[in-house]
């Protein structure tokens, strides 16, 4: 590379330094204020969940430990989310992997009391998230202090400079996502309140399927990730043969990796729910929740990386958010609300009423995906 290249070089990097430098003022902020929120009403955040004594009590003591991986897990993303922006995603893959191996294993030490540690129980389970939350933040930190040739984030002393311009594109882009990501992530408490109020057998067989619901997920979320920024470079060397080309690719392949995952989920129920020991009506809800999950895996699969992947990784941000609104606070949270306390539904029935969103999601973002006005929206820009 010779002298003007790496001028040049250095020039792309600098935005990418500003901009992680100020969303990382913003997760700085963000993670304080969720530390003081827990620390100050946890009573009053458990009971939106549930109202069962016994588990609010269990709740709240798990909740004071895991509180403080809030502000650990919010600055670690940014990191690696800068990271990804410069195509150094390998990191986040083996951070993933050690953090579940360490998780998993402090769990199981913790939480039973093996090898001459105490029986913690709960307390178990949130010291094992917290360790491995602690964990994650060092391997990033060091990474990109250390190790990271492309960004080298922390080289650059105006890193936290506020660039106005930048900050004036960032907030058009950023605003779409974080709205329709604060609506996402306060509907999800939401779902998981509503089951919490029907009955403890719920709570127990929503947990169980959830878990392995969400090991799958992880799959899909990892290929929203790459969708986005396999699109953000088409997008960028301007080649919009090449941008439909490439999405049309990838939307395949989530499909396809899909139905492997819900018949990965549907062939280990048996073997999964025998790890855990439940009433028999609690054992044969949380069959009946994998079942469902199952289904509504081949869709999440499809519409996460195509919607928040492809999408909205080439610059349709509105897009998202125009779709979380309608689907989830117009259509499923009341339904599901009505399903659960008004019509007084099966749980089995509340949850597909949960989980409709996958369709209400998926078939306006495959209907915008099919017609191409995403790509239109970026030729005029």
């Amino acid at each position: 590379m010779n002298i003007l290249h790496k001028k040049d070089y250095a020039k792309r990097m600098e935005p990418i330094r500003q901009i992680t430098g100020m969303v990382l003022k913003i997760a700085l902020g963000l993670g304080i204020f969720l530390i003081i929120l827990c620390s100050l009403f946890p009573e009053a955040m458990l009971g939106f969940f549930t109202s069962d004594v016994e588990i609010l009590s269990e709740a709240g003591s798990y909740l004071q430990i895991i509180k403080y991986t809030f502000l650990l897990y919010l600055v670690t993303q940014v990191l690696l989310s800068a990271l990804r922006s410069v195509e150094t995603v390998r990191i986040a893959f083996v951070i993933s992997c050690v953090s579940l191996v360490v998780n998993v294993s402090i769990n199981y030490i913790l939480i039973y009391g093996r090898f001459g540690f105490p029986e913690l129980g709960i307390r178990g389970a949130a010291i094992g998230t917290m360790l491995s939350r602690c964990l994650e933040f060092l391997i990033v930190l060091i990474y990109v202090a250390k190790i990271d040739k492309k960004l080298k984030l922390f080289s650059d002393r105006a890193v936290f400079h506020i660039n106005r311009l930048l900050r004036s594109d960032y907030v058009k882009v950023a605003v779409p996502v974080f709205i329709s990501g604060m609506l996402w992530a306060i509907s999800v408490p939401m779902q998981t309140a509503i089951l919490g109020h029907l009955s403890s057998d719920a709570i127990a067989a929503n947990s169980v399927a959830s878990t392995f619901y969400q090991y799958m997920k992880v799959v899909v979320l990892a290929m929203s990730s790459a969708s986005s920024v396999m699109m953000g470079k088409a997008v960028g060397r301007g080649d919009l043969d090449e941008v439909k080309a490439a999405a049309r690719t990838l939307s395949v392949l989530d499909v396809g990796v899909g139905i492997i995952l819900a018949a990965i989920l549907y062939f280990t129920k048996d073997f999964l729910l025998a790890q855990y020991t439940l009433s028999p009506t609690a054992s044969q809800l949380a069959e009946q929740l994998i079942i469902i999950m199952a289904v509504v895996m081949v869709g999440m699969a499809y519409q996460m990386p195509v919607g928040s992947g492809i999408i909205r990784g080439a610059g349709d941000t509105k897009f998202s958010l125009y779709v979380n609104m309608i689907s989830t606070w117009g259509i499923v949270l009341p339904l599901s609300l009505a399903a659960a306390f008004w019509w007084r539904w099966p749980i089995a029935a509340v949850v597909i009423c949960l989980q409709s969103d996958q369709i209400f999601k998926g078939i306006p973002i495959f209907l915008r995906f099919r017609s191409y006005k995403w790509i239109h929206k970026l030729t005029r820009v």
